[in-house]
């Protein structure tokens, strides 16, 4: 659908912005000419999404001689895994939540059942700031007690679920909208922190003044009020927005790795993302860890003794599918305890991350910001900024430790044990140094002084290398 200027959201009261630097207008004049098009790739990829996730419920077994060039089952795993989880999650950097608006067929299909559906309007717990976080540790929980790395099954219940709950959603709410894009998509959020990072922003030609704004009835399938935006995390770069002639339309431009968080005073800092990063970090690491730490089997065997000593015999009895990875022809049945141990282990990480990175961001706040004589809100103002700081180094951090395919794929085309741990050191440095730039640029902008700036970036150094030990195993696969 074209998209003409009359049915633009109009600007009032502004001035044209000077941020027409950068400006990529061939980009701009390609997507609004085949913008009639985006459709039929969500359709073709919504196929694809399907064949990936059922196809191989329907296939013989892997035997140990198969590989991803003989065996589909195999060939989709390492596709979701290797392939479209890590791509996806470094794209955020080189052109933002370009998935989200021209590929998820996920949200795609969620703002298409709107033609059908009720139109009821959006409840208020759907729209509170912390549903995604809510949703991503569920989500996450759950594909790791149903084995959702390993089993076909649990890949196309998991993924399944996700997309029917994606459809239910827009049946019920929003009007040519994406309800479960802006307030409870899993992985969204994540996209949309990261993608703050990113080298391509969507800004208006005429922007109005004040900070973003929610706006039901916008032209913008997320919701944003298109005259007030000023953040990445959740334009989804669907292009729907964007006419090349129209005054009030809004452009697309390039801009440097990072201006966004560096200058993050500008363009809206709030707590959701920051207990997301806290705490959906500390849950991911969580899933990993509990795989590789011998704490865990140490763990998971006390509590089992414990439970035998007091005559719970229950705890060794399996339980539902949906809960748990029971697969005895692949020689893998969960009990209770390994679903109360993966949970309870990964509870328990996240609360220790989430804690410890609230405690050393506290202390760095306090030593660039005390006595300065900033009042109680200005301070935790201040102290969400600086969280941002750490994103680089946490954003790698996330991809070698669940993005670990990728690096096995590299193996299965010749590169060695030493190449694929230069180029995870490599990558672990570049984000640290970005994240230590981050933090400092960012006290710039907070106007700290040098002798607070350098003891406060100085912890600020330690917390990212925190980040970095905790998944240090994710490196050495120790």
């Amino acid at each position: 659908m074209h998209v003409s200027e009359d049915n633009v959201i109009p600007c009032r009261n502004v001035d044209v912005v000077p941020q027409q630097q950068g400006r990529m207008l061939w980009l701009e004049r390609f997507f609004f000419k085949y913008r009639s098009y985006i459709g039929l790739v969500h359709f073709a990829v919504f196929w694809v999404f399907l064949a990936l996730l059922f196809v191989p419920l329907f296939l013989d077994e892997v035997s140990e001689t198969d590989t991803v060039f003989t065996h589909f089952t195999l060939l989709a795993n390492y596709t979701m895994w290797g392939l479209w989880f890590p791509l996806v999650f470094l794209s955020v950097i080189f052109t933002g939540r370009s998935w989200c608006g021209l590929l998820c067929p996920m949200g795609a299909a969620s703002e298409y059942i709107n033609k059908f559906g009720l139109h009821l309007k959006i409840p208020a717990f759907i729209r509170w700031e912390g549903m995604p976080i809510i949703s991503f540790l569920i989500i996450t929980t759950l594909g790791q007690t149903v084995g959702v790395r390993d089993h076909p099954e649990a890949i196309a219940y998991v993924f399944g679920s996700v997309m029917l709950a994606a459809i239910i959603i827009g049946y019920l709410y929003g009007r040519n909208n994406r309800v479960w894009c802006r307030h409870m998509c899993p992985i969204g959020l994540m996209l949309g922190l990261f993608s703050r990072l990113g080298v391509v922003q969507f800004f208006p030609k005429r922007p109005s003044h004040g900070a973003d704004q929610y706006h039901e009835s916008s032209l913008c399938p997320t919701m944003i009020d298109l005259r007030h935006k000023k953040e990445s995390r959740h334009c989804i770069e669907c292009f729907k927005c964007v006419h090349p002639e129209a005054k009030s339309s809004l452009i697309v431009r390039a801009r440097a790795p990072g201006e966004e968080v560096e200058n993050i005073h500008s363009h809206n800092p709030n707590w959701a993302e920051v207990w997301f990063f806290f705490l959906g970090t500390g849950s991911a690491l969580g899933g990993f860890l509990w795989l590789v730490l011998p704490l865990y089997q140490d763990l998971r065997q006390a509590l089992g003794e414990w439970f035998i000593e007091h005559d719970q015999f229950w705890i060794g009895e399996s339980g539902p599918w949906w809960l748990m990875s029971v697969h005895p022809e692949r020689r893998e049945v969960y009990n209770w305890l390994d679903f109360m141990t993966i949970v309870g282990f990964m509870t328990a990480v996240m609360l220790v991350f989430a804690t410890a990175m609230f405690l050393l961001n506290l202390l760095s706040s306090s030593i660039a910001h005390a006595g300065t004589g900033k009042d109680r809100r200005q301070f935790w103002g201040s102290y969400v900024e600086l969280a941002y700081q750490y994103m680089p180094v946490a954003m790698v951090s996330l991809l070698i430790g669940l993005g670990g395919k990728i690096f096995e794929l590299l193996g299965l085309v010749g590169l060695g044990s030493n190449g694929i741990l230069t180029i995870k050191l490599v990558l672990f440095g570049i984000s640290l140094l970005w994240s230590l730039w981050l933090g400092w640029r960012i006290q710039t902008v907070q106007e700290v002084p040098l002798g607070r700036k350098v003891p406060g970036q100085i912890v600020g150094t330690l917390t990212s290398l925190f980040i970095a030990a905790c998944w240090w195993p994710a490196i050495f696969g120790i």
